[in-house]
C-alpha cells in the first residue's frame, strides 16, 4: 500500500510546523556583514578573517576554503 500526502505551505509555515527556530535575524546579520565587506572591498586578509571566524573545522576548514578560492581565481592548483 502506498499513501501520498501533498502539503501546500510556504517555507515559513513549514518551519513553524516542524518546530524549527526562526533564523531570519541571524540571516539578516550575515547578509549585512557580507554587504559591508563587499562595499568596502574584499581583500585577502578580510576573506581570511571571515573564513577563520565562520569555518566550522578551524584550520582544516580554512585550508579547504583557501584551496577552493585559489582554484576559482586561477591562483593555484592543478586542473
Amino acid at each position: 500500500m502506498k499513501i501520498s500526502v501533498d502539503v501546500d505551505c510556504t517555507p515559513e509555515e513549514a518551519r513553524r510546523f516542524m518546530g524549527l527556530p526562526d533564523m531570519s535575524s541571524v540571516h539578516e546579520a550575515y547578509l549585512s556583514r557580507m554587504r559591508q565587506a563587499i562595499e568596502q572591498g574584499l581583500t585577502p586578509d578580510t576573506v581570511q578573517a571571515m573564513m577563520q571566524a565562520w569555518a566550522p573545522m578551524g584550520e582544516a576548514g580554512l585550508n579547504l576554503w583557501r584551496g577552493l578560492f585559489e582554484q576559482i581565481g586561477g591562483g593555484g592548483g592543478s586542473k
